[in-house]
């Protein structure tokens, strides 16, 4: 069924923007993004710790500025920034800024040097870290129609879609670029995210950075393995579920990180970008449970968070997109 927007029927895009981030979207809500899906932050403070590593060789690589800057995007309730700086070096420390960048309220509890904003600080020397961030920009969903033709999909708040009119202009560009349909006569059915919102909020963000690194961390597909029905989906309380914008779930999306990349990126997966930062999931040696069984356990605890973050399958698939700005690219494989 086709025909214009009416009647409560809106793109995707704009009903996304308004159930996740509207006077009572689900991100406004107190519990937070924690208390509905399991991030690398969460998993464990293993995370945290590696972006600290991260930091201090960006540090090292910028020649140890006066004041060195580590902005959290889409910081949930500070969790990210929090860990980072604890577990910063004194020398470090000392002269290291925080900032979260939130649409939601500021934690009560949130330590009161980190700072609270609603846009990246602009000109800052440092590292921006958005983890999870890119995957929440909404972003409108285009499905092939009984004739072949790429159509923008309408949802009202329940869920319900429809098909509205042909996609054009920039997007169908984006598309035929980014996203192509397979050679032939495309099947009915199929979907595509036009991911050029996306896009402009990354190169946005990147712009903000003074000198330093921009790092993206969020699932993520290419050009060569696009999903041929897309990814569009809903999180609530720790279950994937049916994507409906009414506010009462998250909606996400992977993320085509190819079309976010700036000249000069470079793509890896979690596990390798982990491992490079000393992440590592190998057993503890089986003499340590006999010198020290305490130890023993701590170090297996850890090597588990550490398979969780690297496991293949899982949080290890994601992609991390490393965007230099003004200064050599940070040593990572």
């Amino acid at each position: 069924m086709t025909g214009a927007a009416g009647g409560g029927w809106r793109g995707w895009r704009e009903a996304t923007e308004e159930a996740l981030y509207g006077p009572l979207g689900f991100y406004r809500r107190p519990e937070g993004p924690a208390g509905h899906f399991r991030t690398s932050v969460h998993a464990s403070p293993l995370f945290a710790e590696a972006v600290a590593r991260l930091l201090c060789r960006v540090d090292e690589t910028l020649g140890h500025p006066s004041e060195l800057a580590f902005v959290d995007m889409a910081a949930g309730r500070g969790e990210l920034v929090t860990g980072v700086l604890k577990a910063l070096p004194p020398d470090v420390a000392t002269r290291a800024r925080g900032y979260a960048v939130e649409r939601a309220d500021r934690p009560r509890d949130l330590d009161h040097r980190i700072g609270w904003l609603q846009e990246p600080p602009e000109g800052v020397t440092g590292l921006l870290f958005a983890n999870e961030w890119l995957d929440n920009v909404p972003l409108d969903i285009a499905e092939v129609d009984p004739d072949g033709v790429r159509r923008l999909v309408l949802v009202r708040r329940d869920g319900t879609e429809r098909l509205g009119d042909p996609v054009e202009g920039a997007d169908a560009e984006w598309l035929d670029r980014w996203w192509p349909l397979p050679a032939g006569e495309p099947p009915e059915g199929l979907r595509a995210e036009i991911g050029r919102p996306r896009d402009a909020a990354w190169a946005s963000t990147v712009a903000s950075v003074g000198r330093g690194l921009a790092v993206a961390v969020d699932y993520a597909h290419t050009a060569g393995a696009r999903p041929p029905f897309g990814t569009l989906t809903g999180f609530r309380e720790g279950r994937e579920t049916a994507p409906v914008p009414d506010g009462s779930c998250d909606i996400t999306a992977h993320v085509a990180l190819d079309a976010c990349a700036l000249p000069g990126a470079r793509l890896l997966p979690q596990r390798d970008a982990l491992r490079a930062l000393g992440v590592s999931g190998g057993r503890p040696p089986l003499s340590l449970a006999t010198t020290d069984p305490a130890a023993y356990v701590r170090a297996l605890a850890r090597a588990g968070e550490a398979a969780e973050l690297t496991a293949a399958g899982g949080l290890g698939d994601f992609g991390w997109l490393l965007q230099s700005v003004g200064f050599p690219d940070v040593q990572l494989p």
